[in-house]
């Protein structure tokens, strides 16, 4: 069956949300939603709008870590047929995949986005016309990609675009490394949160994406985003309406740091906590590629997960307690 055709599976009745607005629909009529766009540019006047800390002025246009000043890099919008059921269903989710990214992941698949300035900046008016095309076209929802460092740009770009018309429900997909006051400055306007949880350990982190306290942020960052939407949960249509959705990408060779992702994510937010265990890793961007002493770089995952890691990684979650999961991946 074509993707454009999909139907998503009848939600279980414990997680049933209906009726449903979007979250931001709340704070706009009292007013907050203003105030938050002008909390999220205070961010940037010194910015800790990320882990980073940069304190560098990008209302002035500075640039730092995450190489973005005052307006938000775009680098493509349109309709995804490629993201979880629940997101996609039959019109697919409006993705802004935003340029540029606050961490420097070795294998990042999209690293020509992820590392480069492609596409345009856009000013809020113009990040809300791109919403409100989205909404035009049919797609379920809007969908903020990599939008870690721009925080502060997507709230005031929100603000813009629901007096204009905007009603889809708004998707905040991101890496986890974000800040708790960018997240806070979220609450009430988000719907769903879907991070990734990458790596368990220090060192890790340290070696693949250049953050070594990407796991302590992590994990702060997905308990804020629960207590803010609690567990994912779905209207009669079958489509995500709100909640965290927790994205695992297996790597080759850290099976342990997925299962103490897992028995985390169980013990510490909900064992009721939908997880996509992701199969799609491939080499990408520096992993094998030659460093000046002559050595291949990052061998260790110089190739795809094996089928039985994906086997193994599903049991190692259901092992720990979860039970919900996007089974796309499973072999």
């Amino acid at each position: 069956m074509p993707l454009t055709e999909h139907t998503p599976s009848t939600p279980d009745p414990r997680f049933l949300l209906d009726p449903f607005e979007p979250a931001y629909l709340a704070p706009h009529r009292t007013g907050e939603l203003a105030n938050r766009a002008a909390a999220g540019l205070r961010e940037l006047e010194n910015c800790c709008a990320c882990p980073r800390n940069c304190r560098i002025n990008r209302l002035a246009n500075e640039t730092r870590v995450c190489n973005t000043g005052r307006y938000a890099r775009v680098a493509s919008v349109f309709p995804h047929f490629g993201e979880e059921d629940c997101l996609r269903g039959w019109r697919g989710s409006g993705t802004i995949f935003f340029s540029l990214c606050n961490l420097r992941c070795v294998f990042c698949q999209n690293w020509d986005i992820s590392q480069k300035a492609v596409g345009q900046e856009y000013t809020d008016g113009q990040l809300a016309a791109l919403m409100l095309e989205l909404q035009d076209l049919g797609c379920h929802n809007i969908n903020f990609v990599t939008p870690e460092h721009v925080a502060p740009q997507v709230i005031e770009a929100i603000a813009a675009a629901v007096p204009r018309g905007l009603r889809l429900l708004i998707v905040y997909n991101t890496s986890a490394y974000d800040s708790l006051s960018s997240l806070k400055l979220l609450d009430g306007l988000i719907d769903i949160y879907m991070p990734d949880f990458k790596f368990w350990e220090r060192e890790t982190a340290r070696r693949l994406c250049k953050a070594k306290d990407y796991p302590d942020r992590a994990r702060e960052a997905i308990l804020e985003m629960h207590r803010q939407v609690g567990p994912l949960k779905f209207g009669p249509d079958g489509l995500a309406r709100r909640g965290v959705l927790v994205r695992h990408l297996v790597m080759p060779g850290q099976l342990d740091e997925a299962a103490a992702i897992f028995r985390w994510l169980a013990a510490e937010v909900s064992p009721d906590t939908y997880v996509n265990i992701m199969a799609q890793y491939r080499p990408e961007y520096q992993v094998g590629s030659v460093a000046p002493d002559g050595k291949a770089k990052y061998t260790d995952i110089e190739r795809r997960p094996q089928p039985n890691e994906i086997t193994r990684a599903y049991d190692a979650a259901r092992n720990a307690g979860l039970w919900r999961f996007d089974e796309r991946w499973l072999v």
